[in-house]
């Protein structure tokens, strides 16, 4: 009699679902992984222009209470150049995981389509648009020795072939826009020097290197109090409340000159719904903290609180205000 015993037969289906467990075990185990609650690291915030600039400074100013709503550290990354789009081109090219997103504003992504020929990216299409923060005008600004005493007296100050010299941030920056729209609405010549944000403009526009500088009004109120700079005019249809003394393109009747910059938060197209609305729920809640709106008024920033259709809404129709003004200044990219 044979001592061994008789080995039991597997069916082939039994093989198969063994098999098919050892397979799917990869996937179980990487499934909480993969159904973590974002964010499990820091956030980065890109800013299209150089630090100091109004970008960098609203970024700053949201970054400290987002970083304590999402329990990670949320890093501002200045990445200017080429009127916001090189800042703008690695926020799309970025995996839409959360990680990565922008401080938007109307430079890059209302004005770009019509400042800047081949615009790398689709600013609709290619960026999910998160949550607006708030608007705030352009202030045209003049070294108090070297400029204009006025924004009327800039056409007879401004003698020779190219006329006065006007900072902006950048090429194709929001600054730049308006100092062609008042080129052509006033009829006269001035010259752009383009920067690489508000910060280094203000530097030359201090020391007199150039007579006027035009900017959102963000960064310069402080500027204005002290004397160190002189606001010729803010582009919206009410005075600032900051700067009360500096009169209005409308009061001056220049009505075609009113223009405001907005800033919001985007992030690359695709980003997953429940980070859009984590993302959207916490900053709707910073714009509306007193301390964030004393802050905002203090640096001319009207706070505005739009959901991501809205705000994804308001974009598009930007784009399509800012054309007639750009084409009426014939600017050429």
């Amino acid at each position: 009699m044979s001592l061994r015993q008789p080995v039991p037969q597997r069916s082939a289906a039994a093989l198969c679902r063994r098999l098919g467990w050892l397979l799917a075990l990869p996937a179980l185990l990487a499934a909480p992984a993969a159904q973590s609650a974002w964010p499990e690291k820091p956030v980065r915030i890109v800013v299209t222009f150089a630090s100091g600039g109004a970008s960098d400074i609203v970024a700053r100013t949201i970054s400290e209470p987002l970083a304590k709503a999402l329990g990670q550290p949320v890093v501002v990354d200045n990445k200017p150049g080429a009127g916001g789009t090189i800042g703008g081109t690695e926020v799309v090219r970025a995996a839409p995981d959360g990680y990565t997103l922008m401080l938007s504003n109307s430079t890059p992504l209302s004005i770009g389509p019509w400042a800047v020929p081949k615009l790398p990216y689709d600013p609709v299409k290619q960026f999910s648009h998160v949550a607006m923060l708030g608007i705030a005008p352009v202030a045209i600004l003049a070294n108090p020795k070297t400029g204009p005493a006025s924004l009327k007296d800039l056409p007879k100050a401004a003698v020779g072939a190219n006329g006065y010299s006007f900072g902006s941030g950048g090429p194709g920056s929001i600054g730049h826009i308006v100092g062609e729209m008042i080129k052509h609405e006033m009829k006269f010549p001035m010259t752009h020097v383009p920067y690489r944000g508000g910060a280094p403009m203000t530097t030359d526009l201090i020391a007199g290197t150039i007579p006027v500088g035009i900017d959102v009004i963000t960064a310069y109120v402080p500027m204005m109090k002290s004397g160190q700079l002189k606001g010729l005019a803010v582009t919206s249809r009410s005075r600032s409340p900051l700067a009360p003394e500096v009169p209005t393109v409308v009061e001056l009747g220049l009505p075609n000159l009113v223009a405001e910059n907005y800033f919001g938060v985007s992030g690359p197209a695709g980003l997953p719904k429940e980070v859009s609305d984590k993302l959207a729920a916490a900053l709707a809640a910073i714009v509306a903290d007193p301390a964030v709106v004393k802050r905002f008024e203090e640096l001319g920033i009207t706070p505005v609180k739009m959901s991501s259709a809205q705000f994804a809404d308001f974009v598009a129709k930007q784009i399509a205000d800012w054309a007639p003004a750009i084409k009426a200044a014939d600017l050429k990219p």
